[in-house]
């Protein structure tokens, strides 16, 4: 097994002085690991336990089983190098067996749930085919200092959160601020003035908070402010503000951006909001929470996506895509109706999907011109979700004007049939 025991065992705190793992035997990532402890007759604690009548202490045995579920915790969770694990509660701990020299101790620990900073094992050491002792172990991951790789450039201006990895080749300018416990793959680049938010991970390649490619940019203070938890994959860019529009790019909480994603300047994405590959957002976009841009999508500069919108594959949207919808294609983009799975999947009842589904009835298959079309929509009782509203009021205040040319019947087919 390539686990490096000593380097790991030195991270568990309130370890006896001497190993209590000899060797791992099996190891499921994440999931499980079996070690194991030859018992000697020369272990220092048989001294006083008991002269005569040699017994491994019972508390050195939850130790010995501790020692085994901080490596599997430390090895699946991705913790910084700088984190330690300590030992929080013993629950229901059991003591079958007497363990005494010459036993081959088999210790077999298998990890539960993982809330944050706090995991329980379920831990069970054998001797044989025999139970010699078990117990549900609660633990705890203390993060630690942040971890700068050797081969990284970190500018001392920097500020890195705790337990925040900084991976090889990296550079990280003078106005950055990391927040803690992210992680920041190899050769990642962020510079400018940046702000990323706690738990945030950057896949290797991405370019974060470089200069807006704008050529009215002249190298004024502009930002980039992202919030926590977001994802950011292998060769991601995003550029921060320009002081004609607004000066600051920002990205909520919860994203997915997956490999290739680009943002440019002044853009504002909201929080819980999936990029496929490859999509682009031009400058001033506007992305609004639970949005969805898939695979090579482009949206235009000054456009907006509603919330809970939904942009296929490679389309071209050049007017702000409607809430709640599906936008899908590039000559040009047209609404295909209520995102209906996807409100689905986010909870939405099934009265409010019928009032969206009504409301969109009006606008793309009445002969009311739009403006007639949300009077009615205002004036329906049936049409009283808070949604509907929202609905109404982002199409009165789009400033590019809204995606409302359907579909003809042979297009709604070919994407009925994907």
């Amino acid at each position: 097994m390539s686990i490096d025991l000593p380097t790991l065992l030195d991270r568990v705190y309130y370890r006896y002085p001497s190993f209590l793992i000899d060797a791992v035997t099996e190891h499921e990532p994440g999931v499980r690991l079996v070690a194991a402890k030859n018992v000697s007759g020369n272990e220092e604690f048989f001294l006083g336990h008991f002269p005569g009548t040699p017994v491994v202490p019972a508390v050195l045995m939850i130790e010995a089983l501790t020692q085994v579920a901080a490596v599997l915790l430390l090895e699946s969770t991705g913790a910084s190098p700088t984190a330690r694990v300590w030992l929080r509660g013993v629950n229901n701990a059991k003591f079958r067996r007497q363990v005494v020299p010459g036993d081959r101790l088999r210790l077999d620990v298998r990890l539960g749930r993982v809330r944050s900073r706090l995991a329980k094992a379920q831990a069970t050491a054998y001797v044989g085919e025999h139970t010699v002792a078990e117990a549900e172990l609660l633990l705890a991951v203390e993060p630690g200092a942040a971890y700068i790789d050797p081969a990284a450039s970190v500018h001392p201006g920097a500020t890195i959160g705790e337990g925040t990895f900084i991976g090889p080749n990296c550079v990280i300018g003078a106005d950055v601020t990391i927040g803690r416990h992210c992680t920041i793959g190899a050769s990642v680049v962020i510079d400018g003035w940046t702000e990323i938010g706690d738990r945030t991970q950057v896949f290797p390649m991405a370019s974060i908070g470089l200069a807006p490619q704008d050529l009215k940019y002249r190298g004024e203070r502009t930002r980039l402010t992202i919030g926590r938890r977001n994802i950011f994959r292998e060769f991601v860019t995003i550029n921060r503000g320009t002081a004609g529009g607004g000066g600051e790019t920002t990205i909520g909480d919860n994203n997915l951006f997956m490999a290739y994603v680009h943002v440019a300047h002044d853009c504002h994405i909201g929080s819980d909001t999936i990029f496929g590959p490859h999509a682009t957002l031009g400058g001033h976009v506007e992305v609004e929470d639970f949005s969805n841009i898939s695979a090579g999508s482009a949206v235009h500069q000054f456009c907006r996506v509603g919330r809970h919108g939904f942009i296929g594959g490679y389309s071209v949207v050049t007017k702000d895509a409607l809430p709640f919808g599906r936008t899908i294609g590039s000559r040009p983009a047209r609404i295909f109706g209520v995102n209906t799975i996807g409100l689905v999947r986010r909870g939405f009842t099934l009265d409010t999907i019928a009032q969206l589904k009504h409301a969109y009835r009006y606008l793309l298959q009445s002969k009311l011109n739009t403006t007639r079309a949300l009077v009615q929509i205002e004036q329906d009782p049936a049409l009283s979700a808070p949604e509907v509203r929202y609905l109404v009021e982002f199409i009165r205040t789009s400033q590019r004007g809204v995606i409302l040319r359907r579909p003809t019947r042979r297009i709604e087919e070919l994407v009925a049939e994907e």
